[in-house]
C-alpha cells in the first residue's frame, strides 16, 4: 500500500511517495539532521534551512521526495538544470524535465530526478526499483 506523506516549514513542503523510495539514503547522508528513518517522523523539516532541503530533495534518485514553494508565486520547483549522473554499482541518474517513450509507445513525462536501471534487474524497467542491491551490481 502505497503512502505519501507531506512535511511543511511554512516555506517548503516535502513530499514523500514510499513507493518510489528506493532506500538509496542519498536524503540521509546529505542532510542527517533532517532525514532520520528511524523516527516518527523521520523527516524534521525544521531542522535545516529552506534551501539545504531543497538542495537535498533534488538529489532524490526516485523521485519519492520532492517538494513545493508553498508561495504559489515561487516556481523554483519547476526549475531543474538538466545533467546525467551514473552512481557507483547503482542507476543512471538523470535530473530535468524529460519525455519518457516506453517500448509499447506509452509516453510520460518525468519531471525533477529519474533513476533508470542499469543493472538489468528492476521490475520496473526501465525504471531503478533498487534491485541492483541484491544482485550486488557492480558498474
Amino acid at each position: 500500500m502505497s503512502k505519501t506523506k507531506e512535511y511543511t516549514n511554512g516555506e517548503v513542503s516535502v513530499v514523500w511517495e514510499s513507493e518510489k523510495c528506493i532506500h538509496s539514503a542519498m536524503c540521509v547522508k546529505g542532510l542527517p539532521n533532517v532525514f532520520q528513518p528511524k523516527e516518527r517522523p523521520w523527516i524534521k523539516i525544521d531542522s535545516s534551512t529552506t534551501d539545504k532541503i531543497i538542495e537535498t530533495v533534488k538529489k532524490c534518485p526516485s523521485g519519492a521526495l520532492s517538494y513545493y514553494m508553498n508561495d504559489t508565486e515561487d516556481k523554483t520547483s519547476e526549475t531543474l538544470e538538466t545533467k546525467i549522473e551514473v552512481l557507483e554499482n547503482g542507476p543512471l541518474l538523470i535530473y530535468g524535465t524529460l519525455k519518457v517513450t516506453h517500448k509499447d509507445g506509452k509516453q510520460e513525462t518525468k519531471n525533477k530526478t529519474t533513476a533508470f536501471c542499469r543493472c538489468g534487474a528492476s521490475q520496473n524497467k526501465p525504471y531503478c526499483d533498487g534491485a541492483h542491491i541484491k544482485q550486488d551490481f557492480k558498474g
